[in-house]
């Protein structure tokens, strides 16, 4: 069982995939149970209870493996809901070469578009492989495609662009810019398939589809989309490994880490980072891997690790204190201290030292962009609520819903409001309250 409730249950795309509702499916369910001597009771409300993450019993997952025609023994083997038949991707199984990253790429751009799937597809051994043949991948270039001639100046060009749309990105939210960011990977990922260039030009390319792989996902992640967001993660990984970037492919690796943790799985988030940790380059700038250790401590502080992320945290704000301005990657120009006192409250919080999480948490708010402004008033508020300043509180939920309504589009940050909007049951009473309640149901769906 996953952690907490999926945005779309993986039973929910197969049954619309296969143009069934709710009562058509169970009505289905019945009739097929009949046919194996197995008598279910399935209705609208049981299939609505599956897809709110109750898990079906032996006999009605033996009548849906059937169904589905997926062997018995296969769905109990890799359990519910993993062995429900929604979970390809090229990515994982392609070669890591040169032409598997093509490959890798093109099955992106091909299909990105058509997925709208909210729950998490890469996790448990999946992901632990990719990330295990990540480290052991080599990142070689093989003989350049017979096609028009990349040259450094449109490279070039394309990463001016790219440098605008991460810009963007911070100020308006990804759900608004993320057709952009798949037209750019489609381009570059022609470039890297039909085109003629040198070895040092490919070497750019592969990193450069790589950074947009990854802005990719990040604001499919920031719309909603958790599967296809780890998916164009997955091929940020692969590019950045043909590159021979492993200090960018650690960084992916950290960042595929929150989907886990938001899923629930935080022990897989912890072994993630900790690969990553373990495989990046030697010599890495402060930046990184101050980042790095940054996204231990809030992996080991979702697994209830404390001490350890206390520990972590710690180790990246030492580290960061050692920076220069010079030793900063492009990519990771947007980490500064707002990132840092974000975690550094989310810990504090969890380990229940509201009062200092509060103080990180408002300091965070105030540095950040309009978008993390947006997502990080939500866990302002959760602070100050802790803190029994249900006052406060609201000011900054405000806050955050004032940003939605006029400026930035984020579904992450729209999620986060209504999370706390449900923790504010015990104060329904309270005018101030019930007003922010409708604030919040009036958001659009897609903010």
């Amino acid at each position: 069982m996953l952690g907490e409730p999926l945005a779309v249950h993986p039973l929910t795309f197969v049954r619309q995939s296969c143009g069934w509702g709710k009562a058509e499916f169970a009505r289905l369910m019945q009739s097929h149970g009949k046919s194996l001597d197995i008598r279910l009771a399935t209705n609208r409300t049981t299939v609505w209870k599956w897809e709110r993450g109750q898990e079906p019993d032996a006999d009605a997952q033996r009548v849906l493996a059937d169904l589905l025609s997926v062997p018995h023994e296969q769905a109990r083997a890799e359990g519910w809901p993993r062995w429900l038949p929604v979970w390809e991707v090229t990515g994982l199984t392609a070669p890591w070469t040169e032409a598997g990253t093509v490959e890798a790429l093109a099955d992106l751009v091909g299909s990105g578009r058509m997925d709208r799937r909210g729950f998490l597809t890469i996790t448990g051994a999946a992901l632990t492989g990719l990330a295990a043949s990540w480290a052991e991948a080599p990142s070689a270039f093989a003989s350049a495609l017979d096609g028009d001639r990349v040259t450094d100046r449109m490279v070039s060009a394309i990463e001016q662009r790219i440098g605008t749309l991460r810009t963007l990105d911070d100020q308006l939210g990804g759900a608004r810019l993320l057709e952009q960011a798949r037209g750019d990977l489609a381009l570059i990922s022609g470039l890297l398939s039909a085109g003629r260039y040198t070895e040092q030009v490919g070497s750019r390319l592969y990193a450069l589809a790589a950074r947009v792989a990854h802005l990719t996902g990040w604001m499919a992640y920031d719309a909603g989309m958790r599967s296809a967001g780890q998916q164009y993660y997955i091929g940020a990984l692969r590019s950045a490994r043909t590159a021979g970037d492993d200090a960018f492919g650690a960084f992916v690796l950290a960042e595929m880490g929150v989907h886990l943790s938001e899923a629930g799985r935080t022990t897989e988030r912890v072994d993630l980072i900790s690969t990553a940790i373990g495989n990046a380059p030697r010599i890495l700038s402060p930046y990184i891997r101050s980042f790095l250790h940054l996204h231990q401590a809030e992996a080991l502080s979702r697994d209830g690790n404390h001490q350890k992320a206390g520990t972590a945290l710690h180790h990246a704000l030492a580290i960061w204190d050692r920076h220069t301005e010079e030793a900063t990657p492009d990519w990771l120009d947007w980490y500064g201290k707002a990132q840092l006192k974000s975690t550094e409250g989310k810990v504090m919080l969890r380990a229940g030292q509201v009062e200092c999480a509060t103080s990180s948490l408002e300091t965070s708010v105030r540095m950040a962009a309009p978008r993390d402004k947006a997502v990080r008033s939500s866990r302002l508020a959760e602070a100050r609520l802790a803190g029994n300043d249900l006052d406060g509180a609201l000011d900054a939920a405000n806050y955050g819903a004032e940003l939605l309504e006029d400026k930035v589009s984020s579904v992450r940050a729209l999620d986060r409001l209504k999370e706390f909007s449900d923790r504010l049951g015990p104060h329904q009473a309270v005018p101030a309250v019930r007003e922010f309640h409708e604030r919040v149901r009036a958001l659009p769906a897609a903010a």
